[in-house]
């Protein structure tokens, strides 16, 4: 079988630190001193634990042995050549070499290692090579040596000058058995358990923590494939799925009673999970995102993902409404039969794409400034045969499916303990992929994760929720969840969940879950559904809680018979409240839910009640661009109302005129409607009130 091909690595993956350069005219004993910090360094880099071992011990060894060398020049009072200093120069740039090789073989994941190991063996001779090629116009005899010293740097130089590419045997031999049971899965047979605890064990895989930075480590590596060649781009893409796939299905298989309540908590802080494309991020991260060197988690900015599938837009196209979506996404949701547009609702006028070649230029640009992979990785069965270790419809799909069908038993069958510990399995394996969160859906793992919504253990109830929420992702599983009977325990859990996580993932699965127009009709009729967003409206947090909450209304309300419950459940005051919010996501997010109540009486009396227009003013002259259409909309919702002092507070305002004119030339195309018509009522009114006092003083006199 083929092997993978070889990555450009990023150097941002280097964390050894290493003696900094010499300058560029050293003096000689500068640059001695240089090079014994710099052997050291190489000292204690460690070694790996898998693959290259021999290689890398060799490297070091000799290396060491050259300290004592450096140790009696830098001592000597004798001037040293200049052949020999530009000698030292060349050693320093092996040395550092051997430093980042070594500290990458320590870091990668063993699999690649194991895989590439042709690759990373001409890389150990090539600098054994260079080593030897800096010790070779040394002038020995010149230097101020001991004859133990001098006899032991002959020796390693004449070590390094016979050196020959070595390849172990035994590491052979474990490449070719991991090969061999990969394809085993590939054929879609079950692998013996004795074989994969044995593969494990000779990986140095043994506990869940190992195989969790083992998968990191592939994840890592899937994010930096040097952007080359389609195919070979392709190929080691696969190859990594596979390998990704292979050691989480060994992890559930060997480990899977093993409770990891820490990893739990340290992945919840840092992939917050909610289910809105427009506005929120979801659990992914191989996809809409990366994990920073400061272990933050690098999120896209909202405007770039699809509001359909969460992920990062590769090819951005705009509907009859004016919406956005990834294309491959809407031409989807076309094929199954809606007419409308996923977001608002509104039936589309016609079903023409028009590429956004704007947005997608900056969706690459972000892309590239962030060290995100652009390229979509799509499953390619017919393409795959061939293409290194196997292509994703392969072996990935099909350890994955064993990885599903493994756990969701374990969840029917398992204790209180088990359950808990496969809930955070599932969670963490529906978090990406599409095909993941089919294979759970195809296992039946969704009618045994509603059941534990409902579980006294707060830890068990959020891995369920949250797993739930990233199911939900899959538009064919949105179905699934509601004929599982999970519609009612979710909303429970966003009333009464016991932890705050808990409640705001519920509030992202509805929002998830309202994408379609049957269920917004039937979330609404829940009594306790729209309440409950509302009071987390007011009790979430900044950032998640409030934004969930806010996002799940929106999309309610794109059905009017949702309107009258969520303005009847208090909504507008704290809507119009965080108008003021220090986050602009939130106040936009805030301000759609207010549009969309403007559009029926019952919103227009609510948001008159309250102090409203100084702030949508203000917000739309100084707000974002979807910020200031939307206030617009409000604004001109409330003069239509026929309430003159609505209209005379809004005149009142210095700014409000010059602003309306300033979105006429600047502003969106539905801001400039909104905008003009608004400007006409407010100059139609100045003209009637004129006429009336005019008459008025005519009468007078």
């Amino acid at each position: 079988m083929a092997h993978l091909a070889p990555v450009q690595l990023n150097s941002k993956r280097r964390r050894i630190v290493m003696a900094m350069p010499p300058p560029p005219s050293p003096s000689a004993l500068t640059l001695v001193k240089a090079l014994i910090s710099l052997a050291r360094v190489v000292s204690t880099c460690g070694k790996p634990t898998v693959c290259q071992k021999r290689n890398a011990s060799n490297l070091v060894r000799r290396i060491d042995l050259l300290v004592p060398f450096l140790d009696e020049i830098r001592e000597s009072q004798r001037p040293i050549p200049p052949s020999t200093v530009m000698a030292f120069r060349e050693l320093h740039g092996v040395m550092q070499r051997a430093a980042m090789l070594l500290d990458e073989c320590r870091e990668s994941s063993c699999f690649w290692l194991l895989l590439e190991q042709e690759t990373y063996c001409q890389q150990f001779h090539e600098l054994t090579q260079s080593l030897g090629s800096a010790l070779d116009p040394i002038p020995l005899e010149l230097l101020d040596l001991s004859d133990e010293v001098y006899e032991q740097t002959v020796l390693v130089r004449m070590q390094v000058q016979r050196a020959r590419l070595s390849l172990d045997p035994a590491e052979l031999q474990l490449r070719e058995d991991i090969i061999s049971l990969i394809k085993h899965v590939e054929s879609k047979a079950v692998p013996d358990i004795v074989s994969v605890r044995n593969l494990f064990t000779r990986l140095h895989l043994l506990t869940v923590k190992d195989c969790q930075i083992e998968v990191h480590r592939l994840e890592e590596m899937s994010l930096e494939v040097d952007r080359g060649d389609t195919n070979t781009k392709t190929k080691t893409e696969d190859g990594l799925a596979s390998l990704m796939s292979f050691v989480r299905y060994g992890k559930c298989l060997l480990y899977s009673a093993v409770v990891a309540d820490q990893d739990a908590d340290t992945e919840g802080s840092r992939n917050k999970a909610t289910a809105n494309g427009g506005h929120q991020q979801s659990e992914e991260v191989s996809t809409s995102g990366r994990i920073g060197e400061s272990g933050v988690l690098i999120c896209p900015p909202d405007e770039f993902l699809c509001p359909v599938t969460l992920d990062v837009m590769r090819d951005p196209v705009i509907v009859a409404t004016g919406q956005t979506y990834d294309r491959a996404s809407i031409t989807r949701w076309f094929e199954g039969g809606h007419v409308t547009c996923p977001k608002s609702g509104q039936k589309l006028a016609h079903k023409n794409l028009i590429p956004n070649y704007a947005l997608r230029s900056l969706i690459v640009q972000w892309c590239d400034d962030n060290d995100v992979e652009f390229e979509k990785r799509e499953s390619k069965a017919k393409k795959g045969a061939g293409l290194g270790l196997v292509a994703y419809t392969g072996a990935a799909l099909e350890a994955t499916r064993l990885t599903a069908s493994f756990l969701v038993d374990k969840l029917a069958t398992g204790s209180v303990e088990i359950q808990k510990q496969v809930a955070y399995e599932l969670r963490l394996l529906a978090k990406c992929g599409m095909e993941n969160r089919m294979c759970i859906a195809e296992a039946g793992g969704i009618p045994h994760l509603v059941p534990l919504l409902s579980s006294s253990d707060p830890k068990t109830q959020e891995h369920a929720v949250t797993a739930m929420l990233n199911l939900s992702i899959l538009p064919e599983n949105k179905k699934l969840i509601i004929s599982a009977g999970g519609l009612d325990p979710i909303i429970e859990v966003l009333k009464s969940g016991r932890t705050m996580e808990s409640r705001e993932n519920a509030a992202a699965t509805l929002f998830s879950l309202s994408v379609r127009d049957e269920l917004k009709v039937q979330i609404g009729s829940n009594l306790d559904a729209i309440p409950s967003l509302v009071a987390l409206l007011r009790e979430g947090s900044v950032r998640r809680g409030k934004k969930d909450a806010a996002t799940a209304l929106f999309n309610l309300a794109v059905y009017n018979g949702n309107k009258p419950k969520i303005i009847e459940a208090g909504a507008v005051p704290t809507l119009v409240g965080l108008l003021k919010s220090e986050s602009e996501s939130i106040a936009d997010d805030c301000l759609a839910v207010l549009a969309l109540l403007a559009g029926v009486p019952e919103g227009v009396a609510a948001i008159v009640a309250t102090t409203a227009i100084p702030t949508l003013v203000s917000l739309m002259r100084s707000g974002s661009p979807k910020g200031k259409e939307n206030s617009t909309a409000v604004l001109l919702a409330l003069s239509k109302s026929g309430e003159e002092k609505v209209i005379q507070d809004v005149l009142q305002i210095s700014t409000t005129v010059p602003s309306l004119y300033s979105l006429l030339t600047i502003g969106t195309l539905r801001a400039k409607r909104k905008a003009g018509s608004l400007l006409k009522l407010l100059h139609r009114y100045e003209q009637q009130t004129s006429t009336t006092r005019n008459r008025a003083h005519s009468a007078y006199m």
